[in-house]
């Protein structure tokens, strides 16, 4: 594939709700394909569709951005900032007939398309308006305000190569006089977004397959204004497990979602690489491998499928990279919601490198990392099954030794099992009333790293309490 010297990529959402997960690999793929060339990424707002536009959006777009670090070069660009430029491109194509107006109403054009559905042909508009060598026009209705609608060329085919899904081939025949700007005179998505592509002079567009319809009529009216085309990708939709379109029935779908439920971006941006995307068997990669091998090379045809578990075992694979004080700060609010006492409590960054080895999500390890923040309540069955008065002496006797001994890992280890071997007891027999006694809980990591988090005060009196 010849590369230009310059790539020049975009990501244009319509603010028209969240950030999709299918729209964030877009972002992605676009974004890294102009990282790999040294090129320039355009985020650009397509906000004419103003009945479903909202300023709240356009936020959740931005930040969800921000938030997978898919920083742009250049925008955002909004195209109704970009009305005057619009209405300077319509009127040159009104002027060189490569556009017209047509006053056909809404009713006209829905009655047309009835009777050629009824003929069993294509609806589509019939070229009333359109003006032709020896026809004539029929009179304008008075008061009636026209659209403008595209010339499209009426014989011979739209086809480009493109870079996902190999050559695609459109006829003419199949495509309408699209209407490129309203009564009102705003102008419509596909005349916007071929004069955007012009002018921002985007080398590729990479985008949803829901987009290929699109496409030759962007192409016809680009080779109308005279301008280079871009190369066109269109990957394949994201499906969720059942091999159904991704949707919020399948879980998140927003990518602000993410964050909220304990994912890391450098997590979610390596799980999105490999939905469509691949090097090799390569599954775990930092944002920097993903630039340097990216290519379009290698995107694949077939759906990608999202794959909750897959995103679970890459987001614990970077939370046990990650810096300790960094998930302490992120898990931090959300255990003071829950109730964190952190007064004279262990370093929350000591029990996240004790914990974060166990877990996927940093929901999970605030849960999880709350065993040390708050006042341990055993549950009365619990300590009736394994606080035994057998075991008690035991633990007596245990309470002494911690009372002197080293206060560290190896040294209280070394003094759980010398007296395990002295009273001829296995390690859950004294491990499991210790986890209740000290934490409330019997599922804990190794009893010995626990206790030492603690401070030494703390486990004894815990311990007083019972015996």
């Amino acid at each position: 594939m010849t590369v230009p010297t310059q790539i020049r990529t975009r990501f244009a959402p319509s603010p028209t709700g969240y950030l999709h997960v299918g729209g964030a690999r877009t972002a992605l793929f676009s974004w890294a394909y102009a990282r790999h060339f040294g090129g320039t990424f355009v985020l650009r707002i397509e906000d004419t569709d103003l009945e479903r536009s909202t300023p709240e959006a356009v936020q959740a777009i931005i930040e969800g951005m921000q938030w997978l670090g898919l920083h742009h070069d250049e925008g955002p660009f909004y195209q109704m900032q970009r009305m005057d430029r619009y209405r300077e491109v319509i009127g040159k194509m009104l002027a060189d007939g490569s556009a017209y107006h047509c006053y056909s109403s809404p009713e006209e054009v829905e009655a047309m398309r009835e009777r050629q559905r009824a003929a069993g042909e294509k609806p589509r508009y019939d070229g009333t308006w359109r003006p032709e060598a020896g026809k004539t026009l029929p009179a304008i209705p008075e008061g009636r305000k026209p659209v403008v609608r595209f010339r499209n060329p009426t014989e011979g085919e739209v086809t480009w190569n493109d870079v996902v899904k190999g050559s695609i081939t459109i006829s003419n025949r199949e495509l309408d006089d699209l209407v490129i700007a309203r009564p009102d005179g705003t102008p419509t998505y596909n005349f916007c977004v071929a004069v955007d592509d012009w002018d921002m002079k985007i080398t590729h567009v990479i985008r949803g397959d829901d987009h290929v319809n699109n496409t030759p009529r962007q192409i016809n009216i680009l080779h109308a204004l005279g301008a280079e085309l871009p190369l066109y990708g269109h990957l394949p939709m994201i499906l969720g497990s059942d091999g159904e379109k991704l949707s919020k029935r399948h879980g998140a779908v927003s990518v602000m979602d993410y964050p909220a439920q304990g994912y890391l971006p450098e997590a979610m941006l390596n799980y999105l690489a490999r939905l469509g995307w691949s090097h090799g068997d390569d599954e775990v990669f930092s944002m920097e491998q993903f630039t340097q091998w990216f290519d379009l090379d290698h995107l694949t045809k077939s759906p990608a499928q999202f794959n909750h578990e897959k995103l679970d075992w890459i987001n614990n694979h970077y939370i046990k990279q990650a810096d300790n004080a960094r998930l302490a700060e992120l898990v931090r609010p959300q255990m003071i919601k829950n109730g964190a006492q952190f007064d004279g409590a262990p370093d929350l960054q000591n029990v996240i490198a004790l914990m974060k080895d166990r877990i996927n999500t940093l929901n999970e390890l605030s849960v999880a990392a709350m065993l040390f923040y708050r006042q341990p309540a055993p549950d009365a069955a619990l300590l009736e099954q394994h606080l035994t008065d057998a075991i008690k002496p035991v633990l007596a006797q245990f309470a002494e030794q911690l009372a002197s001994v080293e206060w560290k890992k190896e040294t209280v280890s070394a003094a759980l099992k010398e007296i395990l071997a002295a009273h001829k007891l296995k390690m859950p027999q004294l491990a499991m009333p210790l986890r209740l006694l000290i934490t409330g809980q019997l599922q804990t990591p190794s009893i010995d790293a626990v206790i030492v988090l603690f401070d030494r005060a703390v486990v004894l009196d815990r311990l007083k309490k019972y015996l």
